[in-house]
């Protein structure tokens, strides 16, 4: 066998190095991301659909959607109170089926008709502002108290909720009255009945969350700074952990909800970060046994 010439050989070796070195340098292959395991709330959600959805607003072309849970027996023309409740993602993230266990719930174990609401997202864009958030959340409460009969709900028993974000949008309905939209009947109330807060955005300073996305009129939308008398009834769930919309905003609104006449309830959690009544069923069911015993105090349910 003929020994390869010392050019040939030279050749040979430099090929062996590169292709050495090329296999050294391909990238290996990115693990795939895992996605993240379900809380409570969400493996209770990932199989529930609502009875019907309705179109409460069009924007442009753009239809917003009410996502209804009607309770067992319900019938046409029943006055039934209504758990209306609106998810939260910072105003721009997540979407209505966040929130149906709890719709689907007060319409299972209380005879309500549960309501988890669609609204635009926020764009950082421009296109969509926390404003219109506002308006939207506003809209679908007026459209549901202007609708109540062919709903089959009381007008009167309308219940407002709303996690983070959602629960700064469910506030909003009780609070910001120039923030409406245009060409609709603001005749129709969108005042709620009571409210029940979960780990709201309730505070719109530097010190709270939500300061950056809205922009210079932050104050406009701001619930600590617009507490005055004549608010529904309010019940807060929050916990001293939270570094997303801290403690400490939720226990000044509720002093000034108190200070001013109007009656508030505080349910604190030692510790809890935000969204921590989501994350296990001991949690997510204190809270759905103590926003009922509320809203069973005020006559908003039954005994």
């Amino acid at each position: 066998m003929k020994r390869p010439t010392a050019p040939a050989a030279s050749l040979l070796a430099i090929l062996a190095i590169s292709g050495a070195a090329f296999a050294q340098e391909k990238p290996a292959p990115k693990p795939t991301a895992k996605p993240r395991p379900l809380d409570h709330v969400g493996e209770l959600a990932k199989d529930l659909e609502p009875t019907r959805t309705v179109v409460y607003k069009k924007v442009g072309d753009r239809e917003l959607l009410l996502h209804i849970f009607e309770p067992e027996g319900f019938q046409p023309g029943d006055k039934r109170p209504c758990f209306h409740i609106i998810h939260g993602g910072g105003w721009q993230g997540m979407e209505p089926r966040r929130m149906f266990p709890f719709a689907a719930d007060f319409a299972k174990r209380h005879g309500m008709v549960g309501i988890s609401v669609q609204y635009r997202l926020y764009r950082p864009d421009g296109s969509v502002s926390v404003f219109d958030c506002v308006k939207d959340a506003r809209s679908s409460v007026r459209y549901v108290r202007a609708h109540a009969a062919e709903l089959g709900i009381d007008p009167d028993r309308i219940v407002v909720s709303g996690g983070s974000a959602g629960g700064h949008l469910a506030v909003a309905t009780a609070l910001f009255d120039a923030v409406n939209e245009a060409g609709e009947d603001t005749s129709v109330s969108c005042l709620p009945n009571a409210l029940v807060l979960l780990f709201p955005v309730i505070d719109t300073s530097a010190e709270g969350y939500g300061q950056k996305k809205i922009g210079d009129r932050w104050e406009e939308l701001s619930p600590v700074h617009h507490v005055r008398a004549g608010l529904p009834p309010t019940i807060i769930f929050h916990g001293t952990g939270d570094t997303t919309t801290p403690f400490k905003g939720a226990k000044a609104f509720h002093e000034k909800t108190i200070a001013a006449g109007n009656r508030g309830e505080l349910v604190v959690n030692e510790g809890g970060a935000h969204g921590y009544l989501m994350r296990t069923e001991a949690l997510y069911e204190e809270t759905i046994e103590k926003s009922a015993a509320f809203l069973k105090s005020l006559g908003m349910i039954g005994g």
